[in-house]
């Protein structure tokens, strides 16, 4: 049942697709992208799995990354449409390849200065990178180096990083294999803090900080800068673009030594564009042939050892079509560790009406023999290619192989060498090729894995459906979690504000009880006496006090006076105010 869901929802989400571009505008989308969509079910499946097969998700992802292409103009985005001081900064370029084999994509955030009115064009340049990228070798993933040697906040723009987040974690399914921040000052821990919580759950486990000395797990000192501590002296330039590091191969007796070669040198230093000059000048001076390996099985030196190589190379099962040349195999060569398997075979088939000159270039030109690396394919004929591992040199996931072929109309007199010179770039067709290595070749390679073993093809498999099956549950999970937190603060927001509401209470009722006044001692009534004042008078004719309201005497001080003046009468003190008593 569970190996059906990844196709289920793959169906579902063609099926919800299709009612989505019948529904919506053709407006909202580039119709390039739509029936790139409708017809790449390799896209469709890299959405589907980077959204752990929640077809809602993949859906809305799906929707914003064709609306984003459309507002950015992605499929028409060239070196004409951006400003040329950008490509001239070197703040962002192609570069080198980690340890595992993917493409390294270069942040120099220093030469990075945060500027509102050109980041919709710096935008467009990322943008520009990854879809040239995409183009050139699709389904490969990238590897993420921001380099922060010697940056400041000046030059950490969020609104740039989170656009850059974004397109990993929308506009690029599965394009993004590690994101290394390197040499990361401390006082920049809370802003990446921040592009932390920007990633997704799927993505999170991709961001690594590394220091100078760590930075080497991931990438080989080769493809480092000397600021790094690596060995590799690049410096990007230009025009032209980085030619993705692809160099002249070894000939089948080592470098080639030729007046253009070291004309190409020379040029080297000055612009990548001359390496195309550093070309097989041999080939040209002996006569023009189909195939060059029949030229050589001629000679008499070599006759043995190529007849035997020819013999023992594998076919390979896969094409490109393309619009010169057909190659096969389509994606990558694939070296073992046997005596036969450190040798590969390209077959280049023309499928013009005119002569086509090809060449093939490499990224490490130090371990592999190509014959031949240039020459030229006659109309409905086919050249064999072999590649071929120099000494004890050991293919790696990072190796590629660039074949380039260009039409030549007038082929009668003209050289190759001097083809290439002239030849208009967007006349040339270009593939590349990967390598494949297979497991035991990489535990070979790296002794210290022996122990760990590897599982089958069909064991990596399995694994891999129910590592899906577990993310998708862990992500379900982790929704359910977030709600269950929410409601949570929610209850104990609540609470705090009753507790707070008696707390209030409570001191309104203190302060009430402390304002009241205090109670007067316990005094005795006087009969009589309306306003409380105490009056005392002494009517003679009736021999005792009467109620008239005479001046206030002091109490004291009348009953002194009657003991002195009437001693046999009885006096009747009236207290007629007890406050004014007390």
């Amino acid at each position: 049942m569970a190996e059906h869901e990844p196709q289920q929802g793959e169906q579902v989400v063609d099926d919800r697709l299709n009612r989505l571009f019948r529904n919506n505008s053709t407006d909202n989308y580039d119709s390039r992208d739509v029936e790139r969509i409708e017809q790449e079910d390799a896209l469709v499946e890299a959405y589907l799995t980077w959204r752990l097969y929640v077809v809602d998700d993949t859906l809305k992802m799906i929707d914003e990354s064709l609306l984003w292409r459309k507002e950015f103009g992605i499929n028409d985005l060239s070196e004409s449409t951006i400003p040329r001081w950008m490509f001239e900064s070197g703040a962002v370029f192609l570069h080198g390849y980690d340890r595992e084999g993917n493409k390294l994509f270069w942040f120099k955030v220093k030469l990075h200065i945060k500027d509102a009115k050109t980041i919709v064009d710096k935008k467009k340049y990322v943008a520009f990178w990854l879809e040239r990228y995409a183009k050139k070798e699709p389904g490969m993933p990238l590897t993420v180096v921001f380099d922060m040697t010697e940056s400041g906040f000046g030059n950490v723009d969020m609104d740039f990083v989170k656009y850059i987040v974004n397109c990993f974690k929308v506009y690029y399914p599965k394009f993004l294999s590690k994101m290394i921040i390197v040499e990361m000052p401390w006082i920049m821990n809370a802003a990446w803090k921040i592009v932390r919580s920007w990633l997704g759950p799927e993505a999170i486990a991709k961001l690594k900080f590394a220091t100078k000395a760590e930075v080497h797990t991931y990438i080989g000192e080769e493809y480092l800068p000397p600021h790094l501590g690596g060995s590799d002296h690049f410096k990007y330039t230009y025009p032209p673009l980085p030619d993705d590091d692809f160099q002249t191969p070894l000939s089948e007796n080592g470098p080639l030594a030729s007046d253009d070669d070291a004309e190409s040198k020379e040029g080297e230093m000055e612009s990548r564009d001359t390496l195309e000059s550093s070309f097989n000048s041999e080939i040209v001076a002996k006569p023009k042939k189909v195939n060059f390996l029949e030229e050589s099985l001629r000679s008499e030196d070599g006759e043995r050892d190529t007849n035997v190589r020819v013999k023992g190379v594998r076919k390979p099962l896969t094409t490109f079509k393309g619009l010169l040349l057909d190659v096969s195999p389509s994606e990558e060569l694939s070296f073992g560790s046997g005596e036969n398997e450190k040798k590969c075979l390209i077959i280049l088939s023309n499928v013009t009406k005119n002569q086509v000159a090809f060449k093939v270039r490499t990224t490490a030109p130090e371990k592999y023999r190509v014959k031949p690396s240039s020459s030229s394919c006659e109309p409905g004929a086919s050249v064999d290619i072999v590649v071929s591992l120099h000494g004890g040199s050991l293919a790696s996931p990072q190796d590629r192989f660039l074949i380039m072929a260009a039409e030549m109309e007038n082929a009668g007199s003209q050289e190759l060498t001097q083809f290439w010179k002239e030849v208009q770039k967007n006349k040339i067709m270009e593939h590349r090729l990967r390598c494949h290595v297979p497991d035991s070749v990489k535990l070979a390679a790296v002794p210290h894995r022996d122990s760990l073993g590897e599982p089958s093809t069909n064991g990596q498999q399995e694994l891999s459906t129910a590592l899906m099956r577990v993310m998708a549950c862990n992500s379900r999970l982790e929704q359910k979690m977030n709600s269950c937190l929410w409601v949570q603060k929610v209850l104990t927001g609540l609470v705090l504000v009753l507790l707070a509401l008696n707390l209030l209470c409570l001191y309104l009722l203190a302060s009430e009880l402390t304002c009241l006044p205090a109670p007067p001692p316990a005094s005795v009534s006087p009969p009589g006496g309306a306003d409380g004042s105490s009056r005392a008078t002494v009517d003679h004719s009736m021999g005792r006090w009467s109620s008239a309201p005479p001046a206030q005497v002091p109490l004291a001080a009348v009953l002194k006076s009657s003991r002195a003046d009437y001693p046999d009468m009885s006096v009747h003190v009236e207290l007629r105010d007890c406050s004014a008593a007390c």
